[in-house]
C-alpha cells in the first residue's frame, strides 16, 4: 500500500464517522469520492489502468448516489445504494461474462480480510520505511485540527450568528454516540480498504469456464418451444383483440368489471414474461449447434417466442394502467410496472444478441438495470404517485387520504395541490415528521428540502380538526 492509498483510505474513515450519523444523502456521495480514489492509487501502484468499462461502472455507480441526495423516499434510494455496490464490483473486478456480472460482489466481500491484513502491513511499512513523510502530514493534520477547534470555539463564543453558521456547517463532535462513531471509522476504514484491495488484485470470475450443456436433438429440442409459440400465439391473439378496442365483448362474455379484468390478468403475465425468460436461458444452453442449419433453427424458434413475449409485456403494462385508472398509483404498482418493462427491455436485447452476437449481452443487461435504477430514482417516484392520484382526485373525485399520509416528503409538491380541507389533512403528518427530523444539512435531500420550503410558507391549517380528518378516511378507495 502506497501512502496516496493509506491517506484516501483514513480520509473515508473520518467521513464515514464525522457525516453517516444522521442519515444518507450527500453526505453517501461525500464518503464514496475518497474510496473511489483509494481504488484508483491501489489500482494504479498495483499496475492496472481502468479500461472504459470500468469508468462506465464507476460513473454509473457514483451516478446512483445521487438518488439519496436527491429523493426523501427510502425505497428508491435504497435500491439505488444496492445498485451502485454492484456497479462498484463491476468497475473493481471487471467482467464480461455472465458469472462474472452476477457475482462480481463476491470479489469484495473476499477482500474484507484480505483487505485488513493489507492495509495494516501497509501502515507498518509507511510509518517504518517512510517515517518522516507519513509523520509529517500526521502532525500537520493534527495542528490543523487543534487551531480549528481552538478559534472555532472562541469565535463560536464571540458571536451568535457566527456560532449558528458553525452550527449547520460542521459535522457534530460531540462525544454523545461515541461508540456508534467508533463503529462508522472502523466500518469505512474496513470498505476503504476492501475496495482497495480489489482494485489492487481482483477476482478474474471471467476466467471460469462455464461447460455448454449436451446438445439435443433437434426434434426433442424444437417441438416443446413450437407447442408454447402456439399457445403465446393464441393468447396474443385475444390479447390484440382487447388492445385494439375489444373490451366490451370480453367484459360481457367473460363476466367481469373493467377493473377486475386488470386486477385478475397482470400478476400472470409478470410470471410469464419471467418463465419465458427461464426458458430462453435453459433452451439456450441445450439448443442444437452441429451447423448453419441449427443456428437458424434456435434464432427463429427463440425468436418468434421473444416476439410474442413482447405482445404479453405490452398487454401486463395495459392491464396496470388499466388498473391504476380505477384504483390509482401505489408503490407497489408502479415498481412491478418498471420491472415489467424492464423485462421486456431485457427480451429485446435477447432478440438483438440474437442477430449480432451475445458477447455484449451481460453487460448490456447490467446496463440496462442500472439506467433503469437512476430514471427511477430521479423521477421522484413518491411524487409521481402523488401528481398520478391527485389528477385522479380532480378528474373523479377520489382520493386515499391513509395512503397519501404514508408518502415522503418527495410528495409534498403535489399533494399541495389539493383543497382543504384534505390538503391540511394529509400534509399534516409531512409535516410533523419533518419537523422531528433535525438532520444537517448534509444528510438532508433535496426533496426533504423543498417540502420544508412549501409547508414553511402554506402551514398545515390548524383549524381543522383530527375527527374532521378522520371522516375522510372512513372509504379509501383503493389499497
Amino acid at each position: 500500500m502506497r501512502t496516496p492509498t493509506l491517506w484516501a483510505v483514513l480520509a473515508t474513515g473520518v467521513l464515514s464517522m464525522l457525516l453517516l450519523d444522521g442519515g444518507l444523502a450527500v453526505n453517501l456521495l461525500l464518503v464514496a469520492i475518497p474510496t473511489a480514489l483509494a481504488a484508483y492509487f491501489a489500482g494504479r501502484d498495483a499496475g492496472r489502468r481502468p479500461r472504459a468499462w470500468s469508468v462506465v461502472w464507476g460513473v454509473g455507480g457514483i451516478g446512483l448516489l445521487a438518488v439519496p441526495a436527491l429523493r426523501d423516499a427510502d425505497w428508491p434510494s435504497f435500491l439505488a445504494v444496492v445498485t451502485a455496490i454492484g456497479l462498484g464490483s463491476l468497475a473493481l473486478n471487471g467482467g464480461r461474462t455472465w458469472h462474472a456480472v452476477l457475482f462480481g460482489p463476491v470479489g469484495v466481500v473476499n477482500s474484507v480480510v484480505t483487505g485488513v491484513a493489507w492495509g495494516w502491513r501497509g501502515l507498518r511499512e509507511r510509518f517504518g520505511g517512510a517515517r518522516r513523510g507519513v509523520g509529517v502530514g500526521l502532525r500537520a493534520f493534527v495542528v490543523s485540527a487543534v487551531l480549528l477547534l481552538v478559534f472555532g470555539a472562541l469565535f463560536a463564543g464571540a458571536d451568535a450568528a457566527f456560532a449558528d453558521l458553525l452550527g449547520d456547517l460542521v459535522p457534530d463532535t460531540s462525544v454523545t454516540g461515541g461508540p456508534w462513531r467508533v463503529v462508522l471509522l472502523v466500518s469505512g476504514l474496513v470498505v476503504a480498504l476492501s475496495v482497495a484491495h480489489t482494485a489492487a488484485a481482483p477476482v478474474r470470475l471471467d476466467r471460469v469456464v462455464v461447460r455448454p450443456g449436451r446438445p439435443r436433438n433437434r426434434v426433442e429440442w424444437a417441438l416443446p418451444l413450437i407447442v408454447l409459440t402456439v399457445l403465446f400465439a393464441a393468447f396474443n391473439a385475444v390479447q390484440l383483440v382487447v388492445l385494439f378496442g375489444g373490451y366490451d365483448a370480453v367484459l360481457k362474455k367473460t363476466d367481469l368489471s373493467y377493473a377486475e379484468y386488470a386486477r385478475q390478468g397482470f400478476w400472470q403475465l409478470l410470471f410469464v414474461t419471467l418463465l419465458t425468460l427461464l426458458v430462453v436461458v435453459f433452451a439456450l444452453r441445450w439448443a442444437p449447434r452441429d451447423g448453419a442449419g441449427d443456428r437458424k433453427l434456435v434464432r427463429g424458434v427463440l425468436g418468434t417466442l421473444c416476439a410474442l413475449t413482447l405482445v404479453v409485456v405490452a398487454s401486463a403494462v395495459r392491464r396496470m394502467d388499466m388498473y391504476v385508472e380505477a384504483y390509482g398509483l401505489t408503490r407497489l404498482r408502479i415498481s412491478v410496472l418498471a420491472g415489467e418493462l424492464w423485462l421486456g427491455l431485457v427480451i429485446v436485447l435477447i432478440m438483438a444478441a440474437g442477430v449480432w452476437g451475445a458477447r455484449w449481452l451481460p453487460r448490456a443487461v447490467a446496463a440496462g438495470a442500472a439506467a433503469g435504477v437512476l430514471a427511477f430514482g430521479l423521477m421522484s417516484p413518491d411524487s409521481l404517485i402523488a401528481e398520478r392520484n391527485v389528477q385522479r382526485y380532480e378528474d373523479t373525485g377520489k382520493f386515499d387520504v391513509l395512503y397519501a399520509r404514508d408518502l415522503s416528503a418527495d410528495a409534498v409538491p403535489a399533494l399541495d395541490r389539493l383543497k382543504e380541507p384534505m390538503r391540511s389533512c394529509v400534509l399534516r403528518p409531512i409535516a410533523d415528521e419533518l419537523d422531528q427530523d433535525d438532520a444537517p444539512w448534509y444528510a438532508t435531500s433535496w426533496g426533504e428540502a423543498r417540502a420544508r420550503d412549501i409547508l414553511r410558507d402554506r402551514p398545515p391549517a390548524e383549524s381543522i380538526s383530527r375527527s374532521e380528518c378522520d371522516s375522510l378516511t372512513e372509504f379509501p378507495e383503493y389499497r
